[in-house]
């Protein structure tokens, strides 16, 4: 049964100009990530107003919670690849059983995860360097996040289905509802208002893990309704060996991914709770600052997967390079024009979240050397996209572990801290220079250019240029990926298919 509703339809990237589409296809990921960011946002805020431990703790939590969001969407960068390139190639009918085969992965992944994390929540913790009542408000806030998991990973697969179909607006306006839910929650159980009694960090949790469930619950509904692009088929839940062996084999590069960059970041901020609590909030503050930035990148980058993936199920390679180019080069001058203004009024930026003045100091240096080097960054987040949209999820990957552990944590453990070691048989002494925390800066914003060097060079060889389903390859490749643009296939309705 073909759908009616103009705002039910796709978002066809395989014709037309590309420029429109694509804003037309990345605005409400630009959106509906930028109000995910609010989760974390709003209860960095609200915890500010309990503590500089609490602060700390939630900005310890980020990475950790992060390690377990990635591996969500690392799976999900094989559903958007697999979905927008059958959308593409005309098949809907496997485009919904890769969909009931995400949802049967995620579940069972999350509930894994939950289980683990919550049984070693405590070494967790410790390694990453949560100390006295850091410790104490970190473990209250992250015993309920784990609880949270299955939510998450289930919104992401419900997310990803819809976006590798072209439908970007629906799972936007959950994220609104659920977002504006966490907002409002937050004071109540953070610092107790009316008849709830403040919870502090398990408040912010618990906000979180109610307006996450409400999204959830929403997001398969809609699913099961198909008619948003792709439909969930309560028989389609069968496991499937061979869909289910290529989600896995597209997207574990996709979970490395996320995990080396989560292990990066948990990595990171124990190397900056070295430094003490100042340094620890001032860096969580900046990194929940940057993380503006990538929730626009990411969703540049989102949109790009689902745009590259839908020309190579078409077999037009160089209309899905000219789509990543486009979405490279807008996103980049987006991202500089705001890290100008971060730049320019650091102090006011890191005011918002907190009024110590050392944690407002440690925040102004953070931003004064990484800001210029988000454009750049956001121009790697973008070309994964691309990437992952091939199903190449192994390239991005790769990208992420050169950005963080090749070319920063060298750096890091180089400009930071002071050590000498002496090289044996030449007996050459290398010192390290001792800089402090402010050499962990200059660390990060050195992995964010020389990834981006990297991720031009690999982009402009073509190798992505190939789609991961049957039959499917970019046949009319030229040579030159950063060349003109041939656009393929003419208009089609989408249609959804009925049993």
């Amino acid at each position: 049964m073909a759908a009616t509703d103009p705002e039910r339809k796709r978002v066809d990237m395989t014709s037309g100009a590309i420029s429109p589409k694509l804003v037309h296809l990345a605005w409400p990921l630009v959106l509906g990530n930028l109000l995910q960011t609010v989760y974390n946002l709003a209860d960095m805020f609200w915890v500010g107003r309990v503590s500089s431990d609490a602060v700390a703790a939630v900005s310890l939590m980020f990475p950790l919670s992060w390690m377990f969001v990635s591996t969500a969407m690392g799976i999900t960068a094989a559903t958007i690849a697999l979905v927008s390139q059958y959308v593409g190639a005309g098949d809907d009918r496997t485009a919904d059983r890769v969909v009931a085969q995400t949802i049967l992965l995620t579940l069972a992944v999350s509930s894994v995860l939950a289980v683990l994390g919550f049984a070693f929540r405590r070494p967790l913790l410790t390694l990453i360097g949560a100390r006295n009542q850091v410790f104490v408000e970190a473990l209250a806030y992250i015993e309920v996040i784990f609880l949270a998991l299955p939510f998450t990973f289930l919104f992401f697969a419900f997310r990803a289905s819809l976006q590798g179909a072209g439908d970007t607006k629906t799972a936007m306006w959950l994220i609104v509802v659920s977002a504006g839910l966490n907002v409002v929650l937050d004071p109540f159980f953070v610092l107790g208002w009316g008849p709830v009694p403040a919870m502090g960090t398990r408040g912010a949790a618990i906000a979180t893990f109610l307006s996450r469930g409400l999204a959830t619950a929403t997001g398969i509904a809609i699913l099961l309704d198909g008619g948003f692009g792709v439909r969930l088929r309560i028989r389609d839940l069968t496991p499937d060996i061979d869909i289910q062996k290529r989600l896995l084999e597209i997207g574990t590069p996709g979970t490395l991914d996320g995990w080396a960059r989560s292990f990066a970041a948990v990595a990171m901020a124990g190397f900056v709770a070295r430094f003490g609590a100042a340094p620890t909030a001032a860096f969580g503050i900046g990194v929940r600052l940057m993380s503006v930035t990538w929730a626009i990148a990411g969703a540049v980058g989102q949109a790009t997967a689902t745009g590259v993936g839908q020309n190579l199920g078409a077999k037009s390679a160089d209309r899905a390079a000219a789509v990543a180019r486009t979405a490279t080069a807008a996103t980049m001058a987006i991202i500089f024009a705001v890290a100008v203004v971060l730049f320019a009024f650091p102090a006011a930026a890191v005011r918002i979240f907190v009024a110590d003045p050392a944690v407002i100091a440690e925040g102004v240096v953070f931003l004064r050397i990484t800001t210029l080097f988000w454009a750049p960054f956001a121009g790697v987040m973008v070309i994964q996209g691309a990437f992952r949209g091939a199903g190449n999820t192994r390239e991005a990957m790769i990208l992420s572990i050169l950005s963080r552990w090749v070319f920063r944590f060298p750096l890091v453990l180089g400009l930071a801290f002071s050590w000498t070691v002496t090289v044996p048989v030449i007996g050459v002494r290398i010192d390290g220079l001792g800089w402090g925390v402010e050499g962990i800066w200059w660390a990060l914003a050195f992995g964010m250019i020389a990834s981006f060097v990297v991720a031009v060079v690999w982009f402009r060889l073509g190798t992505w240029a190939e789609g991961v389903i049957d039959g499917q390859s970019g046949t009319d490749r030229d040579d030159d990926f950063l060349g003109g643009d041939r656009s393929a296939g003419g208009d089609r309705e989408s249609e959804f298919v009925d049993d």
